[in-house]
């Protein structure tokens, strides 16, 4: 019997993933057609009372959105857990008497470590830090696309824009963790299997927005996070690389084409990541304090203690995740 039911276990783990690869890549394009195309048809009512919604919910994601804890506790999520499996490590507790804003590393190609740690539950961030909210900050143009938004807020996520940051940091009490993958879509077209590239060195926005309102700050790591997905990279002056890099400044993201594996069967080419283990590591909190108006001198100093946290986080984790003791984190 056990073993009839490991293939059915695998396919299961298989398709919770895929459900949410699909979710990612296409579930705002859908329903903004099948909305539009709603309007030219007797059901036309339907489009019309939810656009009307939308303009009078417009600014929503921007003051802390309407989270779910029973989207972000899911079953679903534990299977998308276990696919790979996903482990989260935290060097010390994060207090609830204090806000912070952690630094995601690397992107990769979907920032799944990212997404399965802090927009849901399956590792039990919640648990592990009692009184913390941990909210994602993603692409705040993905938040225009109409039914995709009010899922992706139930789970906790919120717009990575300067506004939608300052509210949950200064409006919304204490206990806020704010996660911000730093490197966005210039550290995608760096994902590679086997290496260790982040954007950091002038990024700097992060840093300012925590001094700005007395976050501490936090570095993460995911290790694995560039393994699940092999990308084609294209030359420095092709075409395809300078389409890249157009999506990337005018657009907010970089389209990455990239190799998977197939739902089910290992072997295949497919959307699905391969299945290889990822462990997210939460690093030890920077005290930083309230400067309403810091100095150029200021964020410098902070954003040197960060990296070097990082740095330090990295190497102090990189044997036990499965790296050689020759491995480095480049920063770019």
């Amino acid at each position: 019997m056990r073993t009839e039911m490991e293939p059915m276990r695998k396919h299961l783990l298989a398709i919770s993933v895929f459900q949410w690869v699909l979710t990612f890549l296409l579930m705002g394009i859908f329903f903004t057609v099948v909305l539009v195309y709603m309007l030219f048809t007797s059901l036309w009512l339907i489009p019309v009372v939810y656009f009307t919604y939308l303009l009078i919910d417009w600014d929503t994601p921007e003051r802390g959105g309407r989270r779910t804890e029973w989207v972000r506790r899911w079953t679903v999520w534990k299977y998308f857990r276990d696919y790979f499996p996903i482990k989260l490590l935290q060097c010390t507790q994060l207090s609830p008497d204090r806000n912070y804003v952690l630094g995601c590393h690397p992107h990769g190609i979907l920032s799944t470590a990212s997404f399965c740690n802090f927009a849901t539950e399956a590792n039990g961030f919640s648990d592990l830090n009692p009184g913390v909210r941990a909210w994602l900050a993603v692409l705040a143009g993905i938040f225009r696309l109409p039914i995709y938004r009010d899922y992706i807020m139930s789970a906790g996520i919120a717009p990575v824009s300067k506004d939608s940051l300052k509210y949950l940091l200064s409006r919304c009490g204490t206990g806020n963790a704010v996660f911000i993958v730093v490197g966005g879509a210039a550290e995608s077209l760096h994902s590679n299997p086997g290496e260790h590239v982040v954007t950091l060195s002038e990024r700097k926005g992060f840093v300012r927005l925590a001094l700005e309102n007395g976050a501490d700050l936090v570095p993460v790591y995911s290790f694995g996070e560039t393994d699940i997905y092999e990308q084609l990279h294209f030359p420095e002056n092709s075409w395809r690389r300078k389409l890249q890099i157009f999506f990337k400044n005018y657009m907010g993201f970089a389209p990455c084409l990239f190799i998977g594996t197939g739902v089910f069967g290992e072997g295949t080419w497919g959307l699905n990541p391969f299945p290889r283990p990822l462990t997210t590591v939460v690093g030890r909190p920077i005290r930083v304090p309230c400067c309403p108006v810091p100095s150029e001198d200021e964020v410098s100093q902070y954003h040197r203690l960060y990296i070097q946290g990082l740095q330090d986080l990295f190497d102090e984790y990189k044997i036990s995740c499965g790296l050689s003791p020759s491995d480095t984190l480049q920063i770019v």
